[in-house]
């Protein structure tokens, strides 16, 4: 067994094709299919189900998968451990899109000459999408919302992101100065669809749990839902890191205690390069509470 053959079953398990797999990782298909076999013959055991058109990992294979991805992240470590300079290289943080558009502009300008070696990658996703990333070793950090459950993740907390209500700007409640959740019990709320955290912390926040949004009224993005809120077509919850001037909307504070989320930033507790993540965030920390 040597790495080469853990990085292969780890691509098989990703892409659940041969081909795919093989190609993923630079070798003909025939040598990752030479190399499988004789891996599970050295183990003893059968790694993978094979079918006309799909791999499927056994129940022992995929147990022996998240091993072989823990070896690969630790020897990922410690050859970035062993680089010269601690300081240079590429450096990926995941970011979750309610928050990257918003938050980037403000602190890129901070990082880039504070860090002038580092190669920054960003990568935007799904919550979820950016957790099994962060495992996998594909990602150094991640900045998200609060709370996400991983044992093997340490956590810094950036700023705390009030909510505020966003209104069409001739709506009845344009001209509050304050409103509270009983406010928009009735009134219709317009979402992010299924998959973005924002969605559940706002129907979280007013107890929407049994109530749809309508499938039209479901957006992919926050400035697409600040369009139909301007269209008059409903109203919304607004993290304050999003909120800017828009003749269109009236953005109102809730009383205090309003609801709101906490931005966080994640990293594996292993991770070698712990030093440098905990600067990174540190600045990124300095410049959202400025």
């Amino acid at each position: 067994m040597n790495l080469k053959d853990l990085e292969y079953i780890i691509a098989l398990a990703e892409t659940g094709h041969f081909g795919k797999a093989a190609q993923s990782c630079f070798v003909s298909q025939p040598t990752l299919s030479h190399q499988l076999k004789k891996l599970e013959d050295e183990l003893g055991v059968i790694l993978f189900e094979r079918a006309p058109k799909q791999v499927i990992p056994t129940a022992v294979g995929a147990h022996i998968i998240e091993k072989a991805r823990q070896v690969v992240r630790i020897t990922s470590d410690i050859i970035q451990l062993a680089t010269s300079d601690p300081l240079s290289g590429e450096f990926t943080i995941g970011i979750i899109p309610t928050i990257s558009g918003y938050l980037l502009p403000r602190v890129m300008p901070e990082l880039v000459p504070q860090f002038p070696k580092l190669k920054l990658v960003l990568i935007e996703d799904k919550t979820d999408a950016l957790i099994r990333q962060l495992e996998q070793g594909k990602l150094d950090c991640m900045i998200a919302a609060l709370p996400v459950s991983n044992a093997g993740f340490d956590v810094m907390t950036l700023v705390t992101d009030p909510f505020y209500l966003a209104v069409p700007a001739h709506h009845s409640l344009a001209q509050k100065r304050s409103v509270t959740l009983a406010d928009i019990q009735e009134e219709p709320l317009l979402l992010l669809e299924e998959g973005h955290c924002l969605r559940d912390q706002a129907l979280s926040v007013c107890s929407l749990h049994q109530k749809r949004s309508p499938q039209n009224y479901q957006a992919t993005s926050l400035e697409t839902i600040r369009y139909m809120v301007a269209s008059g077509l409903g109203c919304t919850l607004l993290p304050k890191i999003s909120l800017r001037n828009d003749p269109l909307i009236a953005t109102i504070p809730f009383m205090t205690p309003g609801p709101s989320r906490t931005i966080a930033g994640f990293w594996r507790n292993a991770s070698s390069r712990q030093p440098l993540i905990h600067d990174i965030l540190t600045h990124t920390k300095r410049v959202l509470s400025a």
